[in-house]
């Protein structure tokens, strides 16, 4: 079967490789789809500490089940199913408190185990110990399953923050995972969702589709001003940063509205992670800072949930569907910014 292996930062392979079989506790599954997103960009790129190389990436799975190891109950061949990314142990002090997003023996599929950019790959034991293989609902693609798991992430966040009916929500950065996070504040009962992103021409295809109430290109107005003025000088309800930016974490802090809520979304690159915050603000104004850190089983069966119940749709946010050979292709159009979503079919 063909996959794409990692070996070291810009060498990323298309290669041939044995189809694998299913051991005890195990499930086979072919792969029929596997989205592509921002991590993927900085792995081809920088690599990653947990990565021991050669390893088949890709995290955003959904396929066809094709066989059962020994000991595994309720799958057979032909079960249309998604697999979580994020693996937590289920029985650690976090994970018994509920608390698996923050699992302290996570391991991840791409990662830790070959992931989904192949024809074939296994599901392994410890995904079906936390239950983390989830039926596709009848009328779900495998493309839009496979985007689940990025709106999973954030499910987890607005769930932390509380974005519900009658708020404003300034939702930063217009990728995939900010129009993602658009559509849910909507779902959960937003009056208002306005988008912020520094690239205009992101801004455009993107609000093209999601049609935020307001679409503010930070490279051209104050995105701090801009948001003021749009609600009368007092600030947003909940600012979400969905981008990997100190600048757009520090703005956050300064647009919100008094009792405000802030999920700092996007994770800031490793060797730049500090930030100016001015503590008065966040004091003052009684502010609420929230991280947000990935998702966990639960939240993929819910994403998987709203997309099949159409209060998030996700399809229309696939902008390109690849074929394997295509998987380096589909890295650049995510790397550029040229598309929203971007999928893999094998």
């Amino acid at each position: 079967m063909k996959v794409a292996r990692f070996y070291a930062p810009g060498d990323i392979r298309l290669e041939e490789a044995p189809e694998p079989t299913a051991a005890p506790g195990e499930v086979k599954i072919r792969v029929r789809a596997c989205s592509t997103c921002g991590t993927d960009v900085k792995i081809s790129k920088h690599g990653h500490l947990r990565i021991v190389p050669p390893r088949v990436m890709g995290h955003e799975i959904a396929g066809e089940v094709v066989e059962v190891g020994a000991g595994v109950s309720g799958w057979s061949a032909g079960d249309r199913v998604q697999v979580i990314a994020a693996i937590p142990c289920g029985t650690c002090p976090d994970c018994q408190a509920g608390h698996m997003t923050v699992c302290p023996n996570q391991v991840s599929m791409g990662y830790d185990f070959d992931g989904g950019f192949a024809e074939y790959m296994i599901v392994p034991e410890v995904v079906l110990a936390v239950d983390g293989l989830n039926r596709i609902p009848d009328g779900v693609s495998f493309a839009e399953a496979s985007v689940a798991e990025p709106f999973a992430c954030a499910i987890n966040a607005q769930e932390l923050v509380n974005t519900h009916d009658g708020d404003v929500v300034v939702v930063v950065g217009s990728g995939p995972i900010g129009c993602l996070h658009v559509r849910l504040a909507r779902a959960r009962g937003a009056a208002k969702v306005f988008l912020v992103e520094l690239s205009r021409e992101r801004l455009d295809m993107a609000a093209a589709i999601v049609q935020p109430d307001a679409a503010i290109c930070a490279s051209e107005t104050d995105p701090v001003e801009a948001v003021r003025a749009l609600t009368g000088g007092r600030g947003p309800d909940v600012v979400i940063t969905a981008a990997a930016s100190g600048a757009a974490q520090e703005q956050a802090v300064q647009m919100v509205g008094p009792g405000g809520r802030i999920s700092f979304f996007g994770g800031l690159p490793k060797d730049k992670p500090v930030i100016a915050l001015d503590s008065n603000i966040v004091h003052y104004r009684e502010l609420m800072i929230m991280g947000a850190n990935g998702s966990s089983p639960d939240h993929n069966k819910r994403a998987l949930a709203m997309i099949a119940d159409g209060s998030v749709p996700v399809a229309d946010l696939i902008t390109h569907h690849l074929t394997l050979d295509e998987v380096l292709d589909g890295i650049g159009v995510v790397s550029r910014g040229e598309g929203i979503k971007v999928t893999i079919e094998p």
